[in-house]
This record gives C-alpha cells, structure tokens and sequence, in this order.
C-alpha cells in the first residue's frame, strides 16, 4: 500500500525558527530519488538546497515560494511505496532525517504571500485514493497531526477580500476576520479596513514600496540593536600613511606565489590586526555576563564584513592566527565568493572573535563601526587616498587612509584601545618589515 510521506522544514542552523520558501526545485507529479535536492530555502544566516529524506512521487508541495514556514512545518508530501527506500550509503531514511531535522513541528501560521486572485482561500490537501497517511515520528510528534491541522484550519471561515485590501490589512496589523464586510457578498473593502484602524486613508497604490523584514536582514537588525544596547560603544580614529601598504600589495600581486589570489589592502589590514592581537590578546575576547567572566580567546576567527544581495553577512576565517598570508588570501577570497553567491554556510558565520569592515570599497573615508555580538572591538579600514603629508619635515602626496576602532568599553579601556590602534597603524607604514619580523 502506498504511504504519504511528510518533509518538514529543519532547523539547518543554531537556533533557526523560520525559513523563506526561495525556489522549488522540483514538482507535482515528479519523481524524486533520496537526498535529491528539492527546494532551496533561505534563512537568517544562509540559503541553502534541501535534499529530499524520500524516495517516491511528489504529491503536493505545501508551500508556494515566497512563503515563510515555521521550522518543523511540512513543506513537502511524497508518495512512497511500503516503507521508506534505504539511504544509498546503507543508513536509513529516519537516520537522514535525524541530521536534517533539529526541532519538532511548531503551532504557528506560517505568513503567506497574497495570491493574485479577488478571492483567497486555504488550499484542502486530500491524500490520492488508497494513499494512507503513515505518522513519522520527528522530535517526539507525528507529522499525521501536522495533516490534521491543515484539513481543520481548510474548515476555517473564509474572509472575502481583494489582495490590495489584504495587503492593507497586514500593514495596519488588522485581522481581516474582526473587519466588519460591507461590500457586496459580504467582501472586505478597502474603506472597512481603513474604518476599523480609526486610520486617516492610506497612501495610494505606488506612493510606498514595503519590504518584509525577514532573512539576512531581519538577523543583522536584531543583533546590531543587540550589540548597540548592550556593550558600551567606543570608537576612535586614526590616519595613517598606507604608501608602503599599497607598494606591498603591489609586490604581492606580481609574484606567482599570490598570481591566483586577490590581494588587496584588505589583506595587509589583516595581518596587520592578528600582529596586533598577539600583543593585546583582550582585543579578542568576549563578555559573559551569565558568569561574570572576560572570556580571551587564544584562536583569531576573523570576520570580514560583507555587502551582498541578501544583506550585510560577517563570515568569519576560523583560525587566522595561523595562516600564512597566501592562505589568509585564499581564505578571505573564498569567502568573499561564497557571500556574493549567497552560498556561505551557517557556520562561517558563527564564532567570530574580531572583525573588519572594509568600508573604503564603497568610497567612505570614517565610521562608527557596530561591534558584533560576542565580540570585543571591530576596526572599520576606510578608503586610500592621496592627501598632503609631511615627511621628514618635508611635505609630500601620499596614501593615506583612516581606521575606525569601536570597542566594548567594558573590556577594553581607552589606553588599551588607543594602544591597539597605534599598533594597527604602526604596521601599516612600514609592512614588509613587520611581516619580515615575524609581527
């Protein structure tokens, strides 16, 4: 006898609780093989291809894309013959599922986009003639309860209204269901939506452009509020002369050893803040409050702060402390790619230590940085550019660039952070000699 079988969305980070529906990769009516990727999902912290725990036919796919579904919801039904195929590598399917899934199903609506019909309704999933629905057990509850739910909440009173109405609605933070219907057949229209806010009229369509704040985006506004409310900010500022930086990078790129790797002043800065840290290892630390204890961490996980389509992500080189300065550029490259293709795991960017911001990229020359949860300072490397400079008395156009410190002041005193800054630029005038010197 055939069995419905339900994928449920997992928890693929720490502590994940929802994820966005990006693209299905496959379709009612298909056939999938196990661990075949099925949909890509993004979340706060990546977006990532799930592969299917079922081998069988695709009966119906829950959710649409768009859709924002709670960790633990099904996502995807698949009809399979007797028991679930054996994994290709001898486990079974319930253990590729014990990877996957970290939360059971939670009791939450998932948010849905608006349909573009006049009228919405919940979809009434029935399983095919003879399919019999077989419980799966994931985190202690059956994914047959999840199905029940969904063929009540199908039950549920209809409200009739159009998609900009809705829309409406949803802005003002409006349950349509308290909405008094008085257009014809009992519709919700746009003056009962505005009526029941005690609103003035909302701005015409095109007036506003609203974007759910979800993802990438919604993560780096929680933990930026974090960090801003909870350490204590200092920030400080230095110019420094980069001539010789830049002469280095230019070195650097000539030679076969760095021909495949981008070299970059970025680099220079990175080193230049392991040498640093070495002498003020308290830069590299963390506060934890529940013990009362400054935590130093012997190990650099450096994060670089990265621009991308799906927002600002910090991905972190795990162990930099250790790396020879060609490998520091292949790990930096690397993860600069991954950030541009929207491919970087979880754990890239959990664990950092310190962090860099190359805000020069984009043309700025200074900032007040935002230091990372867990973290202790951030430097902030702004852009190089020819400005008047006295040398030896003598005045001179050189490359100059300004670094931005902030650090948590409950950790670091001023002294320490100015000392740490200085060592920064320190480095910076004069590299090759550092580097040589083993700093």
């Amino acid at each position: 006898m055939a069995n419905i079988e339900q994928f449920r969305l997992p928890d693929i980070g720490e502590g994940l609780t929802e994820g966005e529906i990006l693209r299905w990769l496959v379709a009612p009516g298909d056939t999938v093989k196990l661990n075949q990727p099925v949909v890509e999902v993004e979340t706060a912290k990546a977006a990532v291809e799930l592969p299917s725990p079922y081998a069988g036919t695709v009966v119906e796919l829950v959710h649409a894309e768009g859709d924002v579904v709670e960790v633990g919801s099904p996502i995807i039904r698949v009809q399979t013959a007797g028991e679930p195929a054996p994994a290709s590598n001898g486990a079974g399917a319930a253990e590729k599922i014990e990877v996957l899934v970290g939360l059971g199903p939670k009791q939450a609506a998932t948010v849905r986009r608006a349909r573009r019909s006049a009228v919405q309704e919940l979809p009434t999933p029935a399983p095919e003639a003879g399919a019999t629905v077989k419980p799966v057990r994931h985190g202690g509850l059956e994914v047959a309860r999840a199905v029940s739910e969904r063929l009540q909440d199908a039950s549920a009173v209809k409200v009739l209204a159009k998609p900009p109405v809705r829309k409406l609605a949803r802005d003002l933070g409006l349950d349509l269901a308290s909405v008094a219907a008085t257009g014809p057949g009992g519709v919700v229209t746009r003056s009962d939506v505005e009526r029941a806010a005690n609103a003035t009229p909302a701005p015409e369509a095109g007036e506003e452009t609203r974007t759910p704040i979800r993802g990438v985006r919604k993560l780096t506004a929680e933990a930026m509020v974090e960090s801003a409310f909870s350490a204590p900010h200092v920030t400080c500022f230095l110019d420094v002369d980069m001539t010789a930086t830049m002469s280095l990078v230019k070195r650097l790129k000539a030679l076969p050893d760095f021909a495949d790797v981008r070299v970059s002043p970025l680099l220079i800065a990175a080193k230049a803040c392991l040498a640093a840290i070495t002498r003020l290892p308290e830069m590299n630390s963390s506060w934890d409050a529940e013990r009362g204890e400054i935590v130093v961490k012997r190990y650099v996980n450096l994060g670089i702060a990265a621009a991308t389509a799906r927002g600002l992500l910090v991905p972190n080189v795990k162990g930099a402390q250790a790396l020879s300065t060609r490998e520091l550029a292949q790990a930096l490259q690397a993860l600069a790619q991954l950030a541009r293709d929207g491919k970087t795991p979880p754990g890239d960017m959990q664990g950092g230590t310190f962090t860099i911001s190359n805000i020069g990229v984009f043309g700025v020359d200074a900032g007040t940085p935002i230091i990372p949860p867990g973290e202790a300072a951030i430097l902030a490397l702004g852009a190089v550019r020819e400005r008047p400079w006295v040398v030896d008395g003598q005045l001179e156009v050189r490359r100059v660039c300004t670094l931005s410190l902030s650090f948590d002041h409950r950790i670091v005193d001023g002294e320490q952070g100015s000392k740490f800054l200085r060592d920064i630029g320190d480095f910076l005038e004069d590299p090759a000699l550092r580097m040589l010197a083993g700093a």
